[in-house]
C-alpha cells in the first residue's frame, strides 16, 4: 500500500479512482439516464491527461454501448472548428481581429471580426434560413447565400453575445478558403484528428453507432430521428464521435499538443471573449468554448465552503442525440456525457457533476516541482526579485520559455504573465496588463535601470531619489 513502512510514496498508487468514487459516478450516470428516459447514456472522466472512468447505461441490457460506439455530438463540432481557426492564426494566415470580409467575399457580415464569429458576437441570426436545418438535407441550402435570409444580421457586431449556427458555417468556409479549397472535414481529419489518434470521429456515421431517438413526452415510447447530412451547415454540428475519442479531445483541450495547438492558444480559447450579461454572470463564451461558473458550495450554516469552478467546454444537440464536455483546467479534470435522444436528460449537468465528483472527492495531486529547462540565462535571472511601483512591492519570477510573471507581494493587485517577443520585450498574457508591453530599460553602463510596463515604471527601491520615477522624488526623501 502506498505510504507504508519502508516505501516511498510517489503518487503512482492514486492514478486509479477509489471504489466509492467510482460508485458515485455510476450512480450519477444511472440517475441521469433513468430520470431523463434516455435509450442509452455514456459518461467518462479524464484526469491528468488520461481516462480514469467510463460508464454506460441502456434500456436494452443486451446492447450496452461501449467506448467505440459513435454518437452524434452536435455543437461540440464547433470546438473542432475553432481549433482549426486558431491554427490558421498561429501560422500567420489570419489575425483574429481581421474582418470577415477580408477573407470571405460576399459574407453578410463583412465588418464582423473572426474573433466575433468565434465568440458568437457577430450579430448574425441564430439559425439558417429555411426549414429546421438539423432535420433537413443540406441540399436545400447548396450555396452560402442560401444560409441567410433577408435580414442576416440581427444585432450590431461586437455588442452582445448572440449564438449563431450560421456563423460557424462561415468559419468552416474560412478554413476551406485559407486551405486552398480543401473541404473543412478533410482539413480537420488531416491536421487535428489524425495527430490526436481520433480515427472514430467522422462527418458521417460509421458502424458501430447508436440510433437517434425522440422519446414521447407523456409516454414511454420512441420515435426514430433522421440523421441528415447538413451540408454547408456542417461546421455548426455535423460530427459523430465516440466516448474514447472525446476523452482524447478533452485531454488535448486541457493540455494542448504542439502538433495541433499549443496549451497557450487553448488557454486563450477558454478566456471570456464577450461581455457578460446580467448582474452576476454564470455563463459566457470564449473562442469556440462555452464557459460556466458553478455556484459555490455551502456549509451546514450557509457559509461558502468553496468558490465554485470555472468550467469550459461545450454542449451539443442534434435530432436524436445530446452531448456535453466540460473541463476544469485548474483541476486538470474533464467530464463527458452522451445520450441518444433529442431531449430529456440534462447531459450538461451530468457531465459537470461527473467532473465535480472526482475533483471534490479526490483532489488533484500536483505534478512534482521541476527546475526550468536549461540553459539558464543570467541576464533574465537578474531581472527577477522585488520591484516597486512607487512604494508598492511586486516580485518578478522567471517562467518556462523565457517568460516572466509579475505579482504583488501582498494582497490583491495588478499582476500578469508575460511571453517573450523577438525584440527583447515581453507581451502581457492576462490580467490588467494583457496585451501590454514590458521592457527592461538599461542605463548607459548596460545595467537595468528600471522596468517600463505600459508607461508604469518599476524600480528596484521604493521611490529611490535617483530613480527614474515620473514626476521626480522629493529631494529630502523618506522621513519620520
Amino acid at each position: 500500500m502506498a505510504g507504508g513502512p519502508g516505501t516511498v510514496d510517489t503518487g503512482e498508487a492514486y492514478t486509479e479512482l477509489l471504489p466509492e468514487t467510482r460508485r458515485a459516478l455510476l450512480r450519477r450516470l444511472a440517475v441521469g439516464q433513468a430520470e431523463g428516459r434516455a435509450p442509452s447514456m455514456m459518461g467518462a472522466v479524464v484526469r491528468g491527461g488520461r481516462t480514469v472512468w467510463t460508464g454506460a447505461r441502456t434500456s436494452v441490457p443486451s446492447e450496452v454501448p461501449h467506448g467505440a460506439v459513435q454518437y452524434r455530438i452536435g455543437s461540440l463540432t464547433k470546438t473542432f472548428v475553432a481549433v482549426m481557426v486558431l491554427r490558421l492564426r498561429d501560422e500567420g494566415l489570419l489575425e483574429l481581429e481581421d474582418r470577415a470580409g477580408t477573407h470571405l467575399e460576399g459574407t453578410p457580415v463583412p465588418h464582423a471580426t473572426i474573433a466575433q464569429l468565434l465568440a458568437h458576437s457577430s450579430g448574425l441570426a441564430a439559425e439558417a434560413r429555411g426549414p429546421w436545418w438539423e432535420r433537413t438535407a443540406g441540399e436545400l441550402r447548396p450555396e452560402p447565400a442560401d444560409l441567410f435570409g433577408d435580414r442576416p444580421q440581427r444585432l450590431p457586431a461586437g455588442r452582445r453575445h448572440h449564438y449563431s449556427n450560421p456563423g460557424y458555417a462561415l468559419l468552416g468556409a474560412l478554413v476551406e478558403r485559407l486551405r486552398d479549397g480543401e473541404p473543412w472535414g478533410e482539413v480537420l481529419r488531416r491536421e487535428v484528428l489524425e495527430p490526436l489518434g481520433m480515427a472514430c470521429t467522422t462527418l458521417h456515421p460509421q458502424m458501430p453507432h447508436a440510433g437517434g431517438w425522440a422519446v414521447h413526452p407523456w409516454a414511454d415510447a420512441l420515435l426514430p430521428e433522421p440523421a441528415e447530412d447538413t451540408g454547408l451547415m456542417g461546421p455548426a454540428g455535423q460530427l459523430w464521435s465516440t466516448l474514447e475519442d472525446l476523452c482524447r479531445w478533452a485531454a488535448f483541450l486541457l493540455r494542448g499538443d504542439e502538433r495541433v495547438l499549443s496549451a497557450a492558444a487553448l488557454a486563450e480559447m477558454r478566456a471570456p471573449a464577450v461581455p457578460p450579461e446580467g448582474r452576476e454572470w454564470e455563463a459566457g463564451y470564449g473562442l469556440g468554448l462555452q464557459l460556466v461558473r458553478t455556484p459555490p458550495q455551502r456549509t451546514a450554516n450557509g457559509e461558502d465552503a468553496s468558490g465554485g469552478r470555472m468550467l469550459a467546454g461545450h454542449t451539443g444537440s442534434m435530432p436524436g442525440f445530446l452531448a456535453a464536455l466540460w473541463m476544469d483546467a485548474e483541476a486538470d479534470v474533464a467530464g463527458i456525457a452522451l445520450a441518444n435522444c433529442t431531449s430529456g436528460p440534462a447531459v450538461g449537468a451530468i457531465a459537470a457533476d461527473l467532473l465535480e465528483i472526482v475533483a471534490d472527492r479526490e483532489p488533484r495531486i500536483p505534478e512534482p516541482w521541476r527546475p526550468l529547462a536549461g540553459p539558464l540565462d543570467k541576464d533574465l535571472l537578474a531581472l527577477t526579485g522585488p520591484w516597486y511601483w512607487g512604494a508598492r512591492p511586486f516580485v518578478v519570477r522567471l517562467t518556462e520559455g523565457r517568460g516572466l510573471e509579475l505579482t504583488p507581494l501582498s494582497g490583491a493587485g495588478r499582476g500578469s504573465r508575460f511571453r517573450p517577443e523577438t525584440d527583447g520585450s515581453w507581451r502581457g498574457l492576462d490580467g490588467y496588463y494583457a496585451g501590454e508591453t514590458l521592457r527592461a530599460v538599461r542605463a548607459e553602463d548596460g545595467s537595468v535601470s528600471h522596468l517600463d510596463l505600459g508607461t508604469f515604471v518599476f524600480t528596484r527601491g521604493p521611490y529611490e531619489p535617483a530613480g527614474p520615477v515620473p514626476g521626480g522624488v522629493d529631494a529630502e526623501g523618506w522621513r519620520v
